[in-house]
């Protein structure tokens, strides 16, 4: 069973744990880790997305963030950012392989497999710039169905009209997005 530290606003733990189940029944706030995988591209920029998996308890079969999971109690984000790259794509990184872009809050209620799923999270965001095969990515079969890549504006607008695609949280996005123009 898998436990979570339970955060104030800022994604600051309180020093109470929660389940993994409790706190999806009655969106308790906990944190959670984004990694985005990019590159430049000519002009723009890409990300590399991961299809979910039919199995996922929420957004099965929809393009999501790089890599993205809870942070366990105890845990900091970025050890966790290094831990669900590994875990979900086979990338081991190095923690100055990743950069921290920005920290965001998820909060909504919906039902999946015919049942409630309240996400009330922290997501601290990060991005990884080091170049990937994604044909040679060894990637965990019950979490992640494919990788592709896409351009970043391409996302944007699929999140824009919501076409079924992309469940990449917008803000992720945009804190994404804000990183990559600031190097420029």
């Amino acid at each position: 069973m898998e436990f979570f530290d339970i955060t104030d606003e800022n994604g600051t733990p309180t020093g109470e744990t929660v389940s993994r189940s409790e706190a999806h029944d009655k969106g308790i706030l906990h944190r959670t880790a984004h990694i985005w995988v990019v590159r430049k591209k000519g002009d723009s920029y890409q990300v590399l997305l991961q299809k979910r998996s039919a199995e996922k308890e929420s957004f099965p079969l929809m393009y999501d963030t790089s890599s993205a999971g809870h942070i366990q109690a105890g845990d900091e984000p970025l050890e966790s950012a290094q831990r669900e790259l590994f875990e979900e794509l086979g990338i081991d990184a190095n923690e100055e392989d990743l950069t921290f872009a920005g920290k965001f809050h998820i909060n909504y209620a919906m039902e999946f497999h015919g049942k409630m799923f309240r996400d009330n999270e922290v997501a601290f965001v990060y991005a990884y710039e080091k170049p990937v095969d994604e044909t040679k990515l060894v990637l965990q079969t019950e979490e992640v169905e494919e990788v592709k890549w896409f351009d970043i504006e391409d996302v944007r607008k699929g999140c824009e009209h919501r076409d079924g695609t992309f469940c990449v949280p917008t803000e992720g996005l945009e804190i994404i997005t804000k990183y990559l123009g600031n190097k420029e």
